[in-house]
């Protein structure tokens, strides 16, 4: 076997084999390990008028716990589970309407539970029914944000606070949009009067004020906090490559908890509840991610507070809170906390806008870039502004192909003219065989002599290809994770990038009258569609730039490669599939044309037609 086409084989085995391993195994989890509660520090009032009275300072946190803050938030009482239409229905709601959403937050407990993304349709082409990200706690899968207080200290009784069951009344406003906000009120009839101001921007971030003016005539301790909460088992891709669960970012520290492994947590001092707590100093963030779309608190006036991510066993319920510290609110005084809520799609150029103009500390990580970051990050955004200047994402794609490889030339160059000198070597090499026998050690020591003379690498044939590995799993993770990818359509039949090729052969490409075989039959292995075969064509036509090898063992692992490629590959993104045509597409090229200009012709057609005879031959010998 010459050392040319083992190269080739180990390159491509080895390349299939990591392959497989990392699309099972890649991107384990991460765990959060808590850390110890920074000391308290004393903090001015933020008055909501011009005219505040006194000072806030923080109620010391002795038993290293959070008290007695409700935890999971309080919800309404049980009900069999409804429509959506039902569950909205039951109580008085504000209209949410802005470009990018549609919604309402419900005045009983005023909280965002019904939020819809105008821009993302449920099914492919089907503008009638858009995603719904937040749901009433009513439907039986609620998914809601929640603001409230509780009193560390019990200085105010828990039924004298705003809960879940709170009827706030509007007192400006009537419609939420860009342009106008709206403002809540609640007296609780002892002295406090409790206003939040609700504003949303035009894209997926909401800004919750709630602030509380003390009017008992004695001091109060009052801490603000919010909760976003999720019931039921989340939908979830459970795939190992994409993250999802609890995310945030704790003190320049990126935290990751799958649900299952929320489920997992330690049990609380509260029976039933699994718990983590994360106590930050210096800023950051807590939520949840999905595949394309997350929900997240994020911190303005405060910059130190307590987050607790937790599992109710009895209710199903996941809720992960941002609990600030509590304050002395004296009489006469006012105190305000400023926070932001982001409910909407991980779209890449929204994310990285709130980063640098909120100063949200790791907002773009919450995309899931992997362990290679430093190829998906920099693969994402050429994608991202090809797309942008061309219209067609498959088009970015094949652009995105051909810088590679015009950036990888000089080493391809190199190991195609070594692959071509190295053919030119064989008759040499195959007269140091017959002159050596069976002495392999003599015929090792001639060869690498002779490589040496003529500076020949017998290495430099396999480089190229393993370079393709971390490019080529970077660029799945990209068109798999980014929601830029998601319903992007190509051309024809490609009307989704990031699922793969619709046509199958198995019905002829639609020709037949009845549907392929669904992921869920073991047959959809076989159900490949057109740019599938075209990759297994295209990597077929690569080999066949050399003769087939003597080895008969050798001979049959190239015969079989491209169409066990072909089936591996055949359910993978069609966007991945159109780089691999094209990736073998320029390879063919490149190196028809390095041979040439090395003075090897490659007899493409001749090796295409000797395989056939053979085939022949050995069909009329079993015959």
């Amino acid at each position: 076997m010459d050392e040319q086409n083992k190269n080739l084989i180990l390159a491509t085995v080895l390349s299939g084999l990591v392959i497989l391993v990392w699309v099972t195994f890649f991107a384990p989890d991460q765990t959060v390990t808590p850390e110890a509660d920074p000391a308290a520090t004393s903090q001015t009032v933020d008055p909501v008028t011009g005219t505040a009275t006194g000072t806030a300072t923080t109620v010391p946190n002795t038993d290293g716990n959070l008290g007695q803050a409700p935890s999971p938030a309080p919800a309404p009482e049980a009900t069999t589970a409804q429509t959506l239409e039902a569950a909205l229905a039951s109580s008085d709601r504000i209209k949410i309407e802005t470009p990018t959403v549609t919604g309402s937050f419900s005045l009983r407990g005023a909280r965002l539970d019904d939020l819809s993304l105008n821009n993302y349709n449920v099914r492919i082409n089907d503008p009638s029914e858009k995603f719904t990200l937040l749901s009433p706690d009513r439907t039986g899968a609620g998914y809601w944000a929640f603001h409230a207080w509780w009193s560390p200290g019990q200085s105010v009784a828990p039924d004298m606070l705003p809960s879940a069951t709170t009827e706030w009344q509007l007192l400006e406003g009537e419609k939420l949009t860009p342009d106008s906000p709206v403002t809540l009120r609640w007296d609780n009839g002892q002295g406090l009067v409790f206003t939040r101001k609700i504003s949303i921007d035009d894209a997926y971030m909401f800004t919750i004020n709630q602030s509380v003016q003390n009017n008992t005539g004695g001091a109060v301790d009052l801490a603000a906090y919010a909760a976003l909460t999720r019931k039921g088992d989340p939908k979830v891709k459970g795939f190992f490559i994409l993250f999802e669960g609890a995310i945030g970012s704790y003190d320049g520290e990126l935290s990751q908890t799958t649900y299952k492994k929320v489920r997992k947590l330690e049990v609380s001092n509260q029976p039933a509840i699994h718990s983590q707590t994360e106590t930050v100093s210096q800023g950051g963030w807590t939520g949840f991610t999905d595949h394309y779309w997350m929900t997240n608190l994020i911190p303005q006036s405060e910059k130190v507070f307590t987050t607790v991510t937790q599992w109710s066993e009895t209710a199903n319920q996941y809720q992960t809170d941002m609990r600030f510290p509590a304050k002395i609110v004296p009489a006469g005084g006012i105190y305000s906390v400023e926070t932001n809520v982001f409910a909407g799609a991980k779209v890449y150029s929204i994310i990285k806008n709130y980063e640098e103009t909120l100063a949200i500390p790791q907002f773009v990580d919450s995309i899931d870039w992997g362990w290679l970051f430093f190829l998906t990050k920099p693969i994402f955004q050429i994608l991202h502004f090809m797309n942008n200047l061309i219209g067609n994402m498959g088009i970015a794609i094949i652009s995105l192909t051909i810088m590679i490889k015009a950036l990888l030339f000089p080493l391809a160059y190199k190991s195609y003219v070594s692959m071509a000198r190295m053919k030119e070597l064989q008759p040499e090499i195959e007269k140091m065989k017959k002159a050596a026998g069976d002495d392999r050690q003599k015929i090792q020591q001639d060869m690498m002599k002779l490589y040496k003379e003529k500076k020949v690498n017998p290495a430099s044939g396999c480089l190229p290809i393993l370079l393709q590995i971390p490019i080529f799993f970077s660029l799945y993770k990209v068109i798999f994770v980014t929601i830029e990818l998601r319903h992007a359509p190509f051309f024809g039949w490609i009307h989704d990038l990031s699922a793969p090729d619709p046509t199958s052969i198995l019905n002829l490409f639609g020709l037949l009258p009845y549907a392929p075989p669904g992921p869920e039959s073991f047959l959809a292995i076989l159900s490949i569609g057109v740019f599938p075969i075209l990759m297994g064509i295209s990597m077929w036509m690569q080999q066949k730039l050399n003769p087939a090898p003597t080895d008969k063992m050798q001979a049959q692992i190239f015969a079989w490669m491209p169409w066990v490629f072909m089936f591996m590959l055949g359910r993978f993104a069609s966007g991945l599939v159109v780089y691999w045509v094209a990736n073998n597409t320029i390879t063919f090229t490149q190196q028809y044309l390095i041979m040439r200009s090395q003075g090897v012709k490659p007899d493409v057609f001749g090796n295409i037609t000797k395989g056939f005879r053979k085939f022949k031959k050995k069909d009329e010998k079993e015959g």
